[in-house]
């Protein structure tokens, strides 16, 4: 009796046997059809039990006329059912042997069981009692279970199945039927026979006597293997529209399109592509010739690490025309080959590699898919089965090309990706700095990276030698990605170096840097409505003689200050508007920087994220500053270790950092200059005697050539008062000349007889550079002249 159906079980004759073929259960109604007890049979082998040779059983069951040797000295001769049992942890398993006996009880003529007219019926019908045993199956079950009524008629639905369709769960359903008197009609059975999948959809109603009391269940079974195929069909082609081309990773995209296909549709598949001949990484135009090379951009197997691929990813083969690989890259269309059909024995026989692995995991069939987008030739997939023991359908087929054919358009437009964003990479990094100029301002050390996983966006950095010794720095991010982004920037830069050099403000700067994005995106809007520019910008001029710096950012992240011995903290600096909304006034902002301090410049790439908060960042930042370095580079490596994700960034980022140096008092001096000609002279003697001082008598003559003509020019032209100063580091000796006028000085050309015009072409052909400046105040002309040969 089974305490979950308390139902006597001693109407089947029901016998276990191990691996060895030794009894390992015997039943009640074992014991009624051969009189052996349990006790005598367990442990004994199963073979002394039968009369004469045993028959040969193979997995997965076994049914026919068996004659056993009867406790009493004589046979009996029955119909046996032997079912193979998988068991649920791995193993080997055991044999379940059954036979119904014959059911001795009184039929009655009014019994429903005997009035249910199933025999006509085209549905697979089958009808069990009231202890869920079958009372009778028509021909269409017949047929269905493979056994005739009278060899399984009295046996409980496990014991037919023999682990098949479930058997288990499906009694529990009759019982719940039985029990409840309510149908079940619960969805479909999908089950494998003979390694093929076949579905079958179940009904179950109670057989009900005419006082209502339920007498049996009755089982319809309704085979839509077909539907059910096309339902699976339909889910993989969604399934691979989902998961297939998640990013613009050419070799992402080929290993979605493997993981999809296996094991759905195959055992194995290898993802090849052709290697773009191109330099701008096209594929090849025209048709594709044998033999054909091909990389390994992915692969995938049921088996874990893939051991049936002969090629790792990366690695490139070249397939002759006998292979599936250039049969159907030839064909255009997908080529279907079978080993047993001798289909693959000319390629097999010159590839020994793949004919041991053919012959070692049993491959009987492939499916040669070629990767087509956009009239365009990029690879090849090969679907294998193995494992499987149909061989691929003309549905398979279909369903392959179409999952092929998705992959293949997000395959095309990764590698229009990569091609578009190689492009951009490349014109980005030539119009950034290749390496920062020395100063006597100040050290710096950058880094920029470009996105991981999105396109080339338009971050830029930079470091500008001003007059005086002053050093500008500058950080800036354009709004969009790709080519267009990379030549915007380009544009901004130049810009910011042409504005640089005439020495703005950088309030004056980032003014006229707006104004210039508000063009450039009207001229972008005239060709496309969704083209508008915009950018983001942090401008800082930084002195060493009064190490003062003066900053102005548009919409940008403000920096970050790192006095000697002392704390990173952000700057307090006003935020301005982003660049390109034209109009809106920006602000300066002008702070003291010790010698020694560090200033952070950076674009938002680096502090935001979907990780964490932008405040969180900034403490990240922070502490990654405060932390010893060895040297900035060493400090740049660290922020962006800590703050960017193992992945790479999702924005492009741009890092500067900057030690600022202080220009000692001694190395400047300062004169107040009357308006009167003729004390020019007494200052260019001062000028010489300070060069004395500072030992650079070897610059003496052009200094004092120099100061003399900036001087009388400023005498002469300019507004009182007027001021000379002398500025020198190792390298350069700078000379300037202030004044309140504002009228800026220009080079002409003098003509035979004038006296004058020409004093600053003098100054042009004996100094390194010269220029001007405007100040608040007026004006300053300066003139730098080199100490060293090679500067």
């Amino acid at each position: 009796m089974s305490p979950v159906y308390p139902f006597d079980e001693a109407d089947t004759a029901r016998a276990v046997l191990d691996r060895e073929g030794t009894v390992t259960e015997w039943s009640e109604g074992a014991r009624r059809l051969l009189g052996w007890k349990a006790e005598e049979v367990v442990g004994r082998p199963a073979a002394e039990l039968i009369q004469g040779q045993p028959p040969a059983v193979h997995p997965p069951h076994w049914n026919g006329r068996v004659t056993l040797r009867h406790r009493a000295g004589h046979t009996v001769t029955v119909w046996l059912l032997v079912h193979h049992r998988q068991p649920a942890s791995g193993g080997t398993g055991d044999w379940l042997a059954v036979t119904p006996l014959a059911d001795d009880r009184p039929r009655q003529a009014d019994d429903p069981l005997e009035h249910a007219g199933l025999t006509q019926s085209p549905c697979a019908v089958a009808i069990y009692d009231e202890r869920l045993r079958l009372h009778r199956i028509n021909d269409a079950m017949a047929e269905v279970i493979g056994l005739p009524e009278e060899r399984v008629r009295g046996l409980r639905l496990p014991e037919i199945s023999g682990g098949r369709l479930d058997g288990e769960e499906i009694e529990r359903r009759l019982h719940r039927v039985l029990t409840t008197g309510r149908g079940d009609e619960r969805a479909y059975v999908p089950v494998g026979v003979h390694g093929r999948v076949t579905a079958w959809l179940t009904r179950m109603a109670p057989i009900t006597d005419a006082a209502g009391r339920a007498r049996g269940v009755c089982v319809a079974v309704h085979d839509f293997t077909e539907q059910f195929a096309s339902r699976e069909r339909l889910q993989l082609v969604n399934e691979a529209s989902v998961r297939i081309g998640t990013t613009l990773d050419i070799t992402r995209t080929a290993q979605e399109l493997a993981d999809v296909c296996v094991p759905a549709l195959a055992d194995f598949v290898s993802v090849d592509l052709l290697d773009p001949p191109e330099p701008t990484g096209d594929p090849a135009a025209g048709p594709v010739t044998a033999p054909v090379a091909l990389r390994r951009a992915a692969h995938q197997s049921v088996n874990p690490g893939s051991p049936e691929a002969v090629l790792k990813p990366g690695q490139r083969d070249v397939y002759p025309a006998a292979s599936p690989q250039a049969d159907s890259l030839l064909a255009g269309r997908a080529i279907v080959a079978t080993v047993p059909s001798g289909d693959l024995a000319q390629w097999l026989t010159w590839d020994k590699a793949r004919m041991e692995r053919v012959r070692e995991y049993g491959v009987h069939s492939t499916m040669a898919v070629p990767i087509l987008a956009r009239g365009a030739t990029l690879g090849v997939a090969v679907l294998t089965r193995f494992r499987r023991p149909d061989p691929f359908t003309p549905d398979d087929v279909l369903l392959a090309e179409e999952i092929t054919a998705r992959a293949a358009v997000c395959i095309d437009n990764a590698r229009r990706y990569s091609r578009e964003r190689e492009t951009a990479l490349a014109l980005q990094r030539s119009l950034l700095p290749q390496s920062l100029p020395r100063t006597a301002a100040l050290d710096a050390a950058s880094r920029y990276l470009p996105a991981a996983r999105s396109g080339v966006g338009g971050d830029w950095f930079d470091v500008i030698p001003l007059s005086g010794m002053r050093v500008a720095m500058v950080v800036g991010d354009v709004v969009g990605r790709g080519i267009q982004a990379a030549a915007t920037m380009g544009r901004l830069r130049t810009a910011v170096r042409t504005l640089a050099d005439i020495d703005l403000a950088p309030d004056e700067l980032l003014t006229h840097l707006d104004d210039l994005v508000v063009r450039l995106s009207s001229e972008a809007g005239g060709e496309s409505s969704t083209a508008a520019v915009g950018a983001t910008c942090l401008y800082a001029v930084y002195d060493p003689v009064s190490r003062r710096c003066t900053l102005a950012r548009a919409g940008h992240p403000p920096p970050v200050m790192q006095p000697p011995g002392g704390r990173p903290r952000q700057v307090d600096l006003p935020a301005g508007p982003p660049l390109g909304l034209g109009g809106l006034p920006f602000e300066s902002a002008e702070i003291e920087l010790p010698e020694g301090t560090v200033l952070t410049l950076y674009t938002d790439g680096l502090i935001e994220s979907r990780e964490r908060g932008v405040y969180a960042a900034h403490a990240l930042l922070c502490d990654a500053l405060a932390a010893s370095s060895a040297s900035l580079d060493e400090t740049c490596d660290r922020i962006l270790h800590t703050l960017l994700p193992t992945g790479g960034a999702s924005d492009d980022v741009a890092l500067l950092l900057a030690r600022t140096q202080g220009l000692p008092a001694s190395r400047v001096a300062t004169w107040d200059i009357p308006a009167d000609p003729a004390l020019v002279a007494p200052i260019r003697k001062q000028a010489v005697v300070q060069l004395d001082r500072w030992g650079l008598p070897d610059a003496s003559f052009t200094a004092e050539l120099v100061v003399s003509e900036l001087v009388t020019n400023a005498i002469r032209y300019g507004t009182h008062p007027i001021r000379l100063r002398l500025i020198h580091d190792t390298a350069t000796l700078i000379c300037e000349v202030s004044d309140t006028s504002h009228t800026a000085p220009h080079l002409r050309r003098a003509k035979t007889w004038d006296e004058g015009g020409r004093g600053l072409l003098l100054v042009a052909q004996l100094t390194q550079r010269w220029g001007s400046r405007h100040t608040a105040d007026g004006k300053t002309i300066w003139a730098e002249i080199a100490l060293l040969d090679d500067v």
